[in-house]
């Protein structure tokens, strides 16, 4: 059950890359993301508010948000640092990069997450998901030299360190949410990380952003909300496979990397990036790496 939801996310999580590259198109970064945290968190109030004031209409189901004092809230703002300074970093490197280079950057994620999931939970691969990681590793350098095609150099374009620093962090959130998702519920972490996130962004446009907004303006696109629906819905099932029996931080990241594919198509239908040939290659081995792993976990 937990690789199906895994699946369903990584699909989520491609739209989620598409709307935000369109919502960053000559845009300002900073209030973009502060309206998808405001997006985000209005979507799970509703559920926090009910599950307080009415607890018995929702406590039967998947979206009860139980209560927690600040020995659980401690973990869930932490958590929520490090997921917004990953989305920061992220977004200024999908504004400035092509999404064919961004998503397959993106999809070697699960290689950092793969070594921590290793020395921390002692998780333990089988050849077919060994392969996996192999077929990812190679499509990271492969897609390095595709990348020099447009003129840009990974060991010196400050936005591909942006986005590596993206992914890196976003594997640190990966493993935290392994050990979040065995000591909480699933609901109380994602309902009230948004919460957070959106008071830490507010103070962040305020100092960072507002005194500068004439020089970089921002412009409103309904693509933004379909940024917070995609992301959240992808979230709730990602959080919710984890909180399953048996459930592998490592596999489950890998796939959810599968989202490059919904990624690489708008790419190339919708935005008409280049050298997509030399990049489909990339993409076609990120596509056996999930088949190896998918194989692997049966």
């Amino acid at each position: 059950m937990w690789l199906i939801l895994a699946f369903c996310s990584a699909a989520l999580l491609g739209f989620y890359d598409v709307f935000k590259k369109k919502s960053l198109a000559g845009n300002a970064v900073l209030p973009v993301l502060g309206l998808n945290t405001l997006f985000s968190s209005l979507i799970f109030l509703p559920f926090i508010v009910v599950s307080y004031l009415k607890p018995s209409l929702l406590e039967s189901t998947i979206f009860f948000v139980p209560k927690g004092g600040w020995e659980v809230h401690k973990y869930i703002i932490l958590k929520s640092c490090i997921v917004l300074s990953s989305w920061a970093l992220g977004y200024f490197g999908m504004k400035n990069l092509p999404l064919t280079i961004v998503g397959p950057i993106n999809a070697t994620r699960p290689v950092m997450t793969l070594v921590g999931a290793l020395l921390i939970f002692g998780e333990r691969l089988n050849l077919y998901q060994w392969l996996g990681v192999l077929m990812a590793v190679i499509s990271f350098f492969m897609l390095s030299r595709s990348g020099k095609k447009e003129g840009i150099d990974f060991s010196h374009n400050k936005w591909i360190a942006f986005t590596v620093a993206a992914a890196a962090l976003g594997a640190a959130s990966g493993l935290y949410d392994k050990y979040l998702m065995g000591q909480f519920n699933n609901m109380i972490v994602q309902a009230w990380y948004n919460i957070y996130q959106l008071f830490m962004m507010g103070g962040i446009i305020l100092i960072l952003w507002w005194p500068k907004r004439k020089s970089t303006p921002f412009r409103w696109d309904w693509c933004i909300i379909g940024i917070s629906l995609f992301l959240s819905a992808a979230d709730f099932v990602y959080f919710y496979a984890l909180s399953l029996d048996g459930a592998m931080i490592s596999i489950i990241s890998m796939i959810r990397r599968g989202s490059v594919i919904v990624s690489f198509l708008f790419g190339a239908m919708l935005f008409h990036e280049k050298n997509l040939k030399s990049k489909a290659i990339d993409l076609v081995l990120v596509l056996i790496g999930m088949i190896f792993l998918y194989l692997g976990s049966q």
